[in-house]
């Protein structure tokens, strides 16, 4: 089946073939799909989760194992929620859906003071009926629509309000070991993402919770990247491979790396200079205005 429209030009099909790519090595790294797996792929209605279901569909028709996916999307009684546009669209897929209804939007607006951030909530009532319906559906894989630029938001928001080096990881057991979630855009970047989704025309649902606050921190730290992206391209990129490249004995958990029992005779290089391979140690160099000095220093 082919899932994209007629007369697409060949960038598009390049930019698709570079999507299905990235998810399937984000699986293939991880096994997030395993033969006989049921998985329950959580759709909103905006462009990552149509996306996401769209790329596992296509890498259904391909993969080495079966698979069964079930679309679910959870209409939380927003006012004005357009409730006709995903099913309608799943129908015409083809693909099997559950649409669950819970009024989720009058529990955050009574419970949380105007003006305060409603994602704390909302998420944690969403994840309860997200998990309710996998054991009532038999799925034991969950699909979330994250991508490369939200893992690497989410580090940023950790780190500066919560204090601790921490993200989304692409794979990972809930809390009861039920269910397994997934995370098969995790090597996929936004801006692809979007353009493909344009590309696809999906019938994209905003939310009017989470989704239109302009003052959350995460909006700050997007913009902070982005920004960053722009005067050094393919940062974001560079951000996300370091946390696939970690090294305990070089941060400062004693929990990951024994520093007490550490000794003269097991040390390392200390990481300021020696430690940084050429191009990384040029490009602090330069960026940060100290390349001559540095040469002198290293010389």
């Amino acid at each position: 089946m082919q899932h994209y429209p007629e007369n697409v030009s060949g960038n598009f099909l390049k930019l698709r073939n570079k999507l299905i790519s990235a998810t399937g090595k984000a699986i293939g790294d991880y096994n997030m799909i395993e033969d006989g797996d049921t998985i329950l792929v959580c759709m909103s209605g905006g462009k990552d989760s149509h996306a996401l279901l769209m790329l596992l569909l296509a890498l259904q028709e391909r993969a080495p194992v079966n698979f069964k996916l079930i679309a679910m999307n959870l209409d939380q009684k927003q006012p004005g929620f357009p409730e006709h546009i995903l099913p309608e669209y799943l129908e015409k897929l083809g693909v099997d859906y559950r649409i669950v209804e819970a009024d989720t939007y009058s529990i955050v607006k009574e419970k949380v003071p105007e003006g305060q951030t409603t994602c704390s909530l909302c998420s944690r009532l969403r994840r309860g009926i997200i998990y309710r319906t996998a054991q009532e559906l038999g799925a034991n894989k969950i699909a979330l629509g994250h991508h490369r630029d939200d893992i690497v938001q989410t580090l940023f928001l950790n780190m500066f309000f919560g204090a601790k080096l921490k993200a989304m990881p692409p794979k990972l057991a809930t809390d009861k070991g039920e269910f397994i979630v997934i995370r098969p855009l995790a090597y996929c970047a936004e801006k692809d993402i979007a353009a493909y989704a344009r590309g696809m025309e999906f019938p994209i649902i905003p939310c009017d919770l989470c989704g239109s606050q302009e003052n959350l921190q995460r909006q700050k730290i997007k913009a902070m990247l982005q920004e960053w992206e722009q005067e050094f391209p393919g940062r974001t990129e560079k951000i996300f491979r370091a946390l696939t490249n970690v090294a305990p004995s070089h941060l400062a958990d004693t929990n990951l790396f024994d520093f007490k029992s550490l000794s003269s005779h097991t040390g390392e290089e200390d990481p300021l200079f020696g430690d940084m391979d050429q191009d990384a140690a040029l490009n602090f160099a330069g960026t940060e205005g100290n390349r001559i000095e540095f040469v002198r220093k290293t010389a």
